[in-house]
């Protein structure tokens, strides 16, 4: 995950809740990509206090770093130089190809793509398979990323040696979460995103403008939840009064305000016991860094393990 700084809602749906049932049934790890934040955003002053900042939210929400290592790409030198002979495997034709790195391209607006941009799946590939992953718990918009990341072991084992598994992707079961503004994803820089650390005063005063059903414009008017962005949180985050709420909203027995309120409710019911686990940590900040500097620690002890069969498969030491 890229640290961008404080996680949201958005996370959690789309990735935290999985990674921490998967962490009980693989042997996991949990990488801080510092290095892709320079595809998109060359300014990094932030970066290392974003890095702390968004491993205080993945162990405030259950990540066990006892399970599992957790550690900056940027400290395990073997990432790049696996990178860079991964990027011998892979022709720029095939990258161009990757539709999420033109949705990401249109998406941000940018005029000139980068080499780093265009490559990054490539230090993805060099990612995961630095640490010889056999699944890769990702969204559907990822799926073409662990394509490329299988192309490049196929290409490495054919032509130097098995070395490495062929990764399959492990899809989330609630995959996207939109954003309060109904957009399709939900997003820190869009405005639109509800932090895993907002308290409930706060989650109220964004629920008050999320998108619903826009022709419900009264109590009695019959809504349909299935074009709802608060209902479809009420899924996720209330889903033992689901089937009420749809019957009440399509039958024109709650007002959209009231439906909100009783989502905020229940959203700030399930942030409450991260928050007053955020603030723990917050106020034990070299825990925090105790337990980086431990995972970076495992993690290179891995990756070097991984380089020198490299190595001595293609003859280089």
């Amino acid at each position: 995950m890229r640290p961008t700084g404080k996680l949201h809602l958005g996370h959690y749906v789309g990735a935290l809740e999985n990674w921490i049932a998967l962490q009980n049934e693989y042997e996991s790890f949990f990488l801080i990509a510092d290095y892709h934040v320079l595809t998109t955003n060359l300014d990094t002053k932030d970066i290392y206090q974003n890095s702390i900042e968004m491993l205080i939210d993945w162990l405030a929400v259950g990540l066990n770093p006892e399970l599992s290592p957790m550690f900056r790409q940027s400290q395990i030198k073997e990432h790049t130089e696996l990178n860079l002979i991964c990027s011998m495997l892979i022709t720029v034709s095939r990258l161009e190809r990757n539709p999420t790195l033109k949705d990401q391209i249109r998406d941000l607006h940018i005029q000139n793509t980068v080499y780093g941009h265009l490559g990054y799946p490539v230090l993805q590939a060099a990612d995961i398979l630095l640490y010889k992953g056999s699944v890769v718990p990702v969204g559907d918009d990822q799926v073409p990323h662990v394509e490329i990341t299988r192309e490049i072991a196929r290409r490495f084992n054919k032509q130097y040696g098995n070395v490495f598994p062929e990764p399959e992707p492990l899809l989330t079961k609630f995959p996207r979460l939109a954003g309060l503004d109904g957009n399709a994803k939900m997003s820190k820089s869009l405005g639109n995103a509800i932090l895993l650390s907002d308290e409930p005063e706060t989650v109220q005063k964004k629920m008050r403008k999320a998108a619903i059903d826009p022709n419900k414009t009264k109590k009695e008017t019959p809504g349909n939840p299935d074009i709802c962005t608060v209902f479809s949180y009420h899924k996720f985050f209330n889903p033992e009064a689901a089937k009420e709420i749809d019957k009440a909203c399509r039958g024109g027995t709650i007002s959209c305000f009231e439906c909100k309120m009783k989502c905020a409710e229940k959203i700030s019911e399930f942030l409450s016991p991260i928050i007053e686990k955020r603030k723990h940590l917050e106020s034990n900040l070299n825990e925090v860094k105790d337990i980086l500097a431990d995972g970076e620690k495992r993690a290179k002890q891995v990756a070097v393990k991984t380089m020198n069969e490299v190595h001595d498969k293609m003859k280089l030491g």
